[in-house]
């Protein structure tokens, strides 16, 4: 059996597949970023879905990709963790960005390949290899255009005074602004990046209005400038999305990037499926 795992910071999907492809199971846990989370964290994730903790000495391989993996020391301490709970399994694990890869791109086909979800990601793939010319810093430094980047505009926008009235009442509805619950959150939770991304629905759901919109804005040009544009091919190959905010704001993403001269490629919410196909291929 065969255990497939693409994860976020918010939440992770998980397929188990037998050696023909054919799905025995799928499930979701929450987000597994080894930047965020410690071992005990990860093993209380786990250990909290059943179809993950009763088929754990069933697994044959583990194909994990992941937020927060794109550095060898997470990966290696995430790849010990996980062959200490699937003891039986052959253990992979890749950045989140090689399975936006392979649901997006044809085989042997340049492109680059981006992440808008809780955070952000760009790279570009040759056919074979993935190469990134920015390490990431993490949500606080970086993740431009991303849910907890949007999550944290609204919040300032809503206490800075900001926030137009009406938005500002179905806001107060819609979430609980105590100061010192959202200080709790930011400060004493884990995955603080998670949760300021739950905000981003809110933003949305808005898009249309002036004040969402200049947000949108600001964010996709700073993706574009900051990582896109990095690659000086980046208007001769698409680029592929992967990822909620991605795909909610296609139609505002595809402008922005028009205006840049970039070709929009595919546009997935979720790669999950498109790693069956690539693990049937490749097995």
């Amino acid at each position: 059996m065969k255990l497939l795992v693409d994860s976020g910071s918010t939440k992770a999907d998980w397929i188990a597949i037998d050696e023909n492809g054919k799905v025995l199971f799928t499930t979701q846990s929450l987000g597994l970023n080894p930047e965020v989370l410690d071992k005990e964290e990860i093993i209380a994730r786990l250990d909290d879905k059943f179809d993950i903790s009763h088929n754990k000495d069933k697994a044959t391989h583990l194909f994990f990709y992941g937020a927060g993996c794109g550095t060898d020391r997470m990966k290696n301490f995430l790849t010990e963790v996980f062959e200490d709970y699937f003891s039986k399994a052959a253990v992979v694990v890749h950045e989140d960005t090689y399975a936006a890869v392979y649901a997006t791109t044809p085989k042997d086909e340049e492109a680059i390949v981006c992440i808008l979800g809780t955070g952000s990601n760009c790279s570009y793939f040759d056919g074979k290899v993935l190469h990134q010319k920015v390490q990431s810093l993490g949500y606080i430094a970086m993740d431009d255009c991303s849910g907890n980047r949007f999550g944290r505009h609204l919040i300032r926008g809503y206490y800075f005074n900001k926030m137009p009235k009406d938005l500002a009442l179905e806001f107060e509805e819609e979430y609980n602004v105590d100061p010192d619950y959202i200080k709790h959150n930011l400060y004493k939770e884990p995955n603080p990046n998670a949760y300021l991304a739950t905000f981003a629905k809110f933003l949305i759901k808005h898009k249309d209005t002036e004040f969402c919109k200049q947000y949108i804005e600001m964010e996709m040009v700073d993706f574009v400038e900051n990582y896109i544009m990095q690659f000086e091919n980046c208007k001769e190959i698409p680029v592929h999305f992967v990822g909620s905010i991605a795909f909610y704001l296609k139609d505002e993403l595809t402008t922005i990037l028009n205006r840049y001269g970039i070709t929009i490629g595919n546009v997935l919410r979720r790669p999950i499926d498109g790693l069956i196909a690539y693990h049937v291929l490749n097995k």
